[in-house]
């Protein structure tokens, strides 16, 4: 007979990682619920708690009354025993966020960049503000993810440009680890809001969908099978280089060293911040930003409606080029303008997609709650957090 030594200890494993996932997607749960809900039995279970209680993950939170004999205890996460941190860095403010294994939020600090540059010093300053706040050690930080506009590269995880981010570039990640004793992600930040929207929002059992970032400055996200598509070179979803008719084509956008590319010309000349917010005052409205401006259309009813309509025929002219490729049954619109425009302008985006292609995808506007980068970063952060715990 051929020995596996191994085994005993991977069904151990396993055993520990399916008790503890049930814990913390369903809540507090006896013995019982968990060996009826994994598969596990009564002693397995047992043995499978106790494991977990002597690494000082779970505990007995409370107990839950029966028709027949004592009470049953209910075993439950102990939400201290990790935490992680998520970031949304942009050029105006740096959020961050520290949250416990539960993914719940116990501090979240903002702040403005000021005339730092250095990416390591504001990320490091932002994260221990929040840690202080939240009165955790950093070194009990398990997962650090940082969202920011730009293109990461998914070979190396840095950023590899970013027009508002200029000082992002190869070495931060490393020299972030570095600082922080920790590894560290950094990722687009609408990647990180359609996970948001994956987890939390609009998308939720959705496989195929993306998202587009409507603000200061277009962006998109794609989600294939579940899963978020990067691309190579992690250039997946940069939309605002689209050409489309009747607009000069983006030039010179090779970035090189000490010089970001040029974005004018291509789809983010017709839907940037700038752009939406020119053509509402060819339309009479005003606003703080484009954002004020889409919410002054809305609210002015018919007389909104003609701005409207070309607003949408511009972002339809991005979408239906992104679904007669990938075909996608959701497309979410999010950021500042997306927001405002909510089911006024995601209607009139369908209606405009469905009349320039085949393909008819619903059009919905963004349901995360709060900032939907930072919530993205958390959850990614609670991810990697999560898988250190079950293979330790």
């Amino acid at each position: 007979m051929v020995r596996r030594p191994g085994v005993p200890r991977l069904l151990r494993e396993i055993n520990d990682r399916a008790a503890l996932e049930l814990l913390l997607a369903s809540g507090p749960l006896t013995r019982g619920q968990i060996g009826e809900l994994t598969g596990l039995s009564k002693v397995t279970a047992s043995q499978t708690l106790a494991r977990l209680e002597e690494r000082g993950l779970v505990e007995v939170v409370g107990e839950q009354a029966g028709n027949r004999g004592p009470n049953a205890a209910l075993y439950g996460v102990i939400a201290s025993c990790a935490y992680v941190a998520g970031l949304d860095v942009g050029p105006q403010t740096v959020t961050a966020a520290i949250a416990d294994i539960n993914g719940d939020v116990v501090a979240e600090v903002t702040a403005s960049p000021d005339d730092h540059d250095d990416p390591v010093s504001l990320v490091h300053t932002a994260v221990v503000k929040a840690c202080r706040s939240a009165k955790v050690a950093l070194s009990r930080l398990r997962g650090v993810v940082i969202g920011t506009p730009g293109v990461v590269d998914p070979r190396t995880g840095d950023v590899r440009f970013s027009f508002d981010l200029p000082h992002w570039h190869e070495g931060v990640h490393e020299a972030l680890a570095r600082d922080l004793r920790r590894d560290v992600t950094i990722e687009n930040d609408v990647n990180l809001a359609a996970l948001a929207e994956q987890a939390k929002g609009a998308a939720q059992e959705v496989e195929d969908f993306v998202l587009v970032w409507v603000g200061r400055g277009i962006g998109l996200a794609v989600v294939l099978g579940g899963r978020l598509h990067r691309g190579r070179s992690g250039s997946a979803g940069e939309i605002g280089y689209l050409p489309v008719p009747g607009v000069p084509l983006a030039e010179d956008v090779k970035a090189t060293p000490g010089r970001l590319p040029s974005l004018a010309g291509g789809l983010q000349s017709l839907v940037s911040s700038e752009a939406v917010t020119e053509l509402a005052l060819e339309y009479g409205f005003r606003g703080a930003g484009a954002a004020g401006c889409v919410t002054a259309a809305v609210a002015a009813g018919a007389k909104g409606e003609p701005f409207l309509d070309e607003v949408a025929s511009r972002l339809a002219l991005g979408v239906a080029s992104v679904c007669v490729v990938l075909d996608p049954g959701l497309v979410v619109l999010a950021g500042e303008v997306g927001q405002a425009g909510g089911a006024a302008l995601t209607s009139r985006v369908e209606e405009a997609v469905a009349r320039i292609c085949p393909i008819r995808p619903e059009v919905v506007t963004s349901r995360v709650e709060g900032n939907p980068v930072l919530r993205g970063a958390v959850l990614a952060a609670l991810d990697q957090a999560r898988e250190e715990i079950f293979t330790a």
